[in-house]
């Protein structure tokens, strides 16, 4: 006899194109993540434009904060609407279109008066359609791939994900910048970053809306499906205790989500600080971890098939704390490598099998509100990771107090991940 997750496999939406398509999203989309706010003109933002490399770093911090918290609190909303609308695409498109519109007019950002403001707004409006975009993106996963198959989906798609930041890192470094950091000419090639950026962001997107089958349109008119997706969003809030494992993941990835983005914010920083690491080592460090990264999320997604997202991210923190714990005690670059990688490898496969887990454990009809929540779940409280670390070492003196912080926001989701049930969904 058939299983509900039988049926579900056998109708799920496209075949190898659409999901080779959606996928490729992911490529398309972390440019503006390793470029923009990563590496290149995060970096030329503190060191050109701002006062000076603590002001700047503050202001963009900052931007990128509130951008993050908007995007948080309009996730569930914006996700209850499009469950009552049908299609996703539009919501997607909209949110793409504004990520890519901000980044291309960071082509007017030049050194001089109100270039600051301008930077810090246009990069803000950039991330909070970036951040938005996810929600519609990561919805469309449930219906592509059957229960046995979104594993590895999900971990194609974040493979891509670090390959496309690396590789649109590349362009612009070699290409646009002409393999320069500074000196004479990069503020001219520089307006060319956000222009070039864009670009890539729409040139590969466009498989994923030519290739992969949408939902049908409810009917509903637009005043209509605000109301009634409020409606369903206030439900939902008001009986999220009866699906009591989709509320004990959320819990628990919050919290090591919170470690994940404090671990990416301070890594360059420690490597740098306690180890002793020269920019250039910083960022040959940086790209090898990306790569690591990528072979665990393609690694990660095979094993999430084979014994489903719940214990590979469970094994996957647990590699976390395991490589982790040791680097704050060790010495020299050398440790600092053969920790790191495998810290990496570790790392790429816990975002791909959340996704999957949280599309195992989503009732049927609500996922881009339920994604909506894994996006608020992933952004409101991500300010507390930093702010632990840097209370920390200011109180100790040292950089390993603080980063002792993270370890303990991996062994806390842990704790929280150990009683969610992943055996069945909740309808």
């Amino acid at each position: 006899m058939a299983t509900p997750d039988d049926m579900r496999q056998a109708s799920t939406a496209g075949g190898r194109a659409a999901r080779w398509g959606w996928a490729l999203y992911d490529w398309a989309a972390d440019g503006f993540s390793a470029v923009i706010i990563a590496f290149v003109f995060s970096a030329w933002f503190t060191r050109t434009l701002a006062e000076g490399p603590e002001t700047g770093t503050t202001q963009w911090g900052a931007a990128l904060a509130v951008a993050g918290v908007a995007a948080a609190l309009c996730a569930p909303p914006a996700g209850a609407v499009a469950d009552r609308v049908g299609p996703l695409k539009p919501w997607l498109a909209a949110a793409t279109g504004l990520t890519a519109a901000a980044t291309a007019a960071l082509w007017f950002v030049q050194p001089g008066a109100g270039a600051v403001a301008l930077a810090l707004v246009l990069v803000g409006l950039g991330s909070f359609g970036s951040e938005l975009s996810k929600v519609f993106y990561n919805a469309m996963l449930p219906r592509l791939a059957g229960p046995g198959r979104r594993g590895r989906l999900s971990g194609h798609g974040w493979a891509l994900g670090y390959a496309g930041g690396l590789a649109c890192l590349a362009l612009v470094f070699l290409a646009v910048l002409g393999g320069r950091t500074g000196g004479a000419g990069v503020d001219a090639a520089m307006r060319w970053v956000g222009p070039v950026v864009a670009g890539w962001l729409i040139v590969f997107s466009i498989p994923l809306f030519l290739l992969v089958p949408d939902r049908q349109p409810s009917g509903a008119r637009p005043r209509r499906a605000l109301r009634d997706g409020l409606g369903s969003l206030r439900r939902t809030l008001g009986q999220i205790r009866r699906h009591r494992d989709l509320l004990r993941f959320l819990v628990a990835r919050l919290v090591y989500t919170d470690g994940t983005g404090t671990l990416f914010a301070f890594g360059g920083v420690y490597a740098a600080g306690t180890f002793g690491l020269e920019v250039r080592e910083v960022l040959a460090f940086g790209v090898a971890l990306n790569v690591a990264g990528g072979l665990g999320a393609l690694a990660g997604g095979r094993l999430d098939d084979r014994i489903g997202p719940r214990r590979t991210i469970l094994g996957a923190l647990a590699g976390v704390v395991a490589f982790g714990t040791p680097l704050l005690f060790v010495e020299g670059a050398g440790l600092l490598w053969a920790f790191g990688l495998p810290l990496g490898l570790c790392l790429g496969p816990i975002q791909p099998a959340s996704r999957t887990l949280l599309a195992r454990l989503t009732p049927d009809g609500l996922e881009a509100q339920m994604f909506g929540f894994f996006a608020t779940s992933g952004k409101i409280t991500a300010f507390v990771g930093p702010a632990l670390v840097a209370a920390l070492t200011a109180l100790f003196g040292t950089q390993r107090a603080g980063m002792a912080a993270v370890v303990l926001f991996f062994v806390a989701g842990v704790l929280l991940l150990l009683p969610v049930d992943d055996r069945r969904r909740h309808g």
